[in-house]
């Protein structure tokens, strides 16, 4: 999972009437997710065969989908960036409009992006909405393209990497490119990723948890040459939170040793850990083994506190039972909060061991639902 439903359900609100989008202390996380979605849409009920590249394109018959990527990288003087960018797509409806008008359509497009600059202990962040209609925002497969205005990421015409991410925020500007390293990781059971025990509460979902990452950022009117490593999550599903989930916590860890970690932890309302809450253990060489909710034990250490009072886990200790490890998950910058449409936390970390402190790896935490 890439915990993102909220963000679709709020995108849907916004353009359905709302002349901004709501504050986020007045939004009602679990009402939105509790919604019933037209039941003309597809829901996830069973696993799929998934193809590649044809999966990397656009899912219209489910009601929301994002294409999510985020990286760790670093200049050749080791000057460090994290960053993040992600593109939604919302159905509104499971029809097209009949209106022949180029404006009309069904479907909405969000796109965030972020820069977590680590030696200047700051992080950057943009939204973007745009109607899919009349160019402004949308997905092509020959050549393959998201993008919403002239944020972007482009492959070749077969859909096949590498493929290219250009983003010119106000502060910043991003000009990458992605290369895996490891086939796609089908996350749940063979791709189906159940989020409660209701049907259809679930959705399809890969990763790419390794891809070689190069390019520039510019920031300050300075251009810094870039290498590194990204991790890409893929999505989609006619879905929704149980009413007695409260949020997540997503992980997403990258280790020097060739090993990866996507685990989510999602939280009920009385604050015990949710049953569904799963996640992957990838070997080296691709393959991947499951990881289920009694697998892994999250113990947070420290606490970074917003204005608004919400208190964030910005240190974890994770124990994973069969692999025998222990670490601390640390934020490398600690304010790394999203204050888009509706506030969440979402940052880069680092990996380290929790006996000897010494750095395993990097990665992307997402934390969700905190008052």
């Amino acid at each position: 999972m890439h915990g993102k439903w909220w963000l679709g359900l709020l995108l849907v609100v916004v353009l359905m009437g709302c002349s901004k989008a709501p504050e986020p202390d007045a939004f009602d996380l679990n009402a939105a997710l509790g919604g019933v979605a037209d039941a003309r849409f597809t829901r996830v009920l069973a696993p799929r065969a998934f193809q590649f590249p044809q999966d990397h394109a656009a899912h219209p018959d489910f009601r929301n989908e994002w294409w999510y990527v985020t990286g760790n990288v670093q200049t050749d003087d080791g000057r460090q960036f994290g960053y993040q960018v992600t593109w939604f797509r919302i159905a509104l409806t499971p029809d097209k409009p009949v209106s022949v008008s180029p404006w009309a359509s069904n479907q909405v497009w969000m796109a965030h992006v972020a820069l977590t600059d680590v030696q200047a202990g700051e992080h950057l962040h943009e939204q973007r909405l745009a109607r899919g209609a009349a160019g402004l925002a949308g997905q092509s497969v020959q050549p393959f393209r998201v993008w919403l205005e002239d944020w972007q990421m482009v492959g070749d015409g077969a859909g096949e990497f590498p493929w290219a991410i250009a983003v010119k925020a106000k502060d910043f500007t991003l000009n990458l490119q992605l290369r895996p390293q490891k086939p796609p990781v089908l996350q749940g059971d063979q791709g189906l990723s159940q989020k409660s025990s209701e049907v259809g509460n679930a959705s399809y979902y890969y990763s790419l948890t390794r891809l070689q990452t190069l390019g520039e950022i510019y920031r300050d009117g300075q251009r810094f040459t870039v290498t590194g490593e990204s991790w890409l999550d893929r999505e989609w599903s006619t879905s929704a939170l149980g009413t007695d989930q409260a949020g997540w916590d997503w992980f997403s860890l990258q280790l020097h040793d060739g090993h990866e970690v996507m685990f989510y932890r999602l939280r009920k309302k009385s604050g015990e850990t949710d049953a569904h809450s799963a996640g992957k253990w990838v070997l080296p060489e691709g393959a991947a083994q499951t990881l289920a909710s009694d697998d892994v034990k999250l113990k947070p250490l420290r606490y970074w506190q917003a204005a608004s009072g919400a208190r964030y886990p910005v240190a974890w200790e994770m124990s994973l039972r069969q692999q025998g490890k222990r670490w601390r998950i640390e934020a490398v910058v600690d304010d790394q909060l999203m204050e888009t449409g509706i506030t969440y936390w979402e940052g880069a970390v680092r990996v380290v061991d929790a006996d000897n402190g010494k750095l395993l790896g990097q990665g992307y935490l997402e934390m969700s639902g905190y008052q």
